[in-house]
């Protein structure tokens, strides 16, 4: 059976969090229509060969439903690395990969070719946003149009969830406080194929980027509107 990351935050963060900004959590609340869940490359070249990726689906599912119910927006983010047989990242493909590495990572993210679809076991609706980038982060600028599709939303929440942890999601996340929007990443709804990349994509961002929260803290406190009768603060 497919498991989850473990996760437990090493106690030096959590000591330097608290002295930082005495408490352990930036945002005690989502108000669900200004909030966007963002699935990153949740794609078979990334999840099907990769057990923690496929692991997390459940819980993306149970968040992309709850988020849709509740009057927020899901977003499905991937990669395009090429375009009939042309790199759109030449320097990547030219100087981190051998030569077959690169040519199969820039086909199989190609448009159509099966590498390039969503992982089929994750529960698309057609009036999810989709966003195709060519770099680790679609907040990059000319790298995707996400940023103009959640601010005509007026989105100004994100839940960041797929794969990598330590690479797309967590530059996605990074980049996306930088220009201001309040970030929450899902440690039970991201996944690495090392359970060590997994914990420290996470614990680099929670000390000055944002959150961490998992899936079921998220549907129980976060994702709250103002006027629900069980919406409360974290009781940090």
């Amino acid at each position: 059976m497919d498991k989850t990351h473990p996760f437990e935050l090493p106690r030096y963060v959590v000591e330097r969090v608290l002295a930082k900004r005495g408490r352990l959590h930036v945002f005690d609340r989502f108000e669900p229509a200004e909030t966007a869940l963002l699935v990153i490359d949740m794609q078979n070249f990334y999840v099907a060969e990769v057990a923690t990726a496929r692991a997390i689906v459940p819980n993306i599912n149970r968040l992309a439903r709850a988020t849709r119910q509740r009057g927020g927006t899901v977003a499905w983010v991937c990669m395009t690395a090429g375009d009939r047989g042309n790199s759109l990242w030449s320097l990547y493909h030219d100087h981190f990969f051998t030569e077959a590495k690169s040519r199969a990572h820039r086909d199989g993210l190609s448009e159509g070719a099966q590498g390039h679809a969503l992982y089929p076991a994750l529960d698309a609706h057609p009036e999810d946003l989709r966003a195709w980038k060519t770099r680790f982060s679609p907040f990059v600028p000319g790298a995707s149009n996400l940023d103009s599709m959640l601010r005509a939303r007026r989105i100004r929440n994100l839940l960041v969830t797929g794969t990598a942890t330590n690479m797309c999601c967590e530059s996605a996340a990074r980049d996306a406080m930088m220009l201001d929007y309040r970030v929450i990443m899902v440690p039970d709804a991201n996944a690495a194929r090392y359970d060590e990349d997994h914990l420290a994509g996470l614990t680099s961002f929670y000390q000055s980027f944002g959150d961490l929260r998992d899936t079921d803290d998220v549907l129980l406190n976060v994702l709250v509107a103002a006027a629900d009768p069980v919406c409360r603060g974290s009781g940090d």
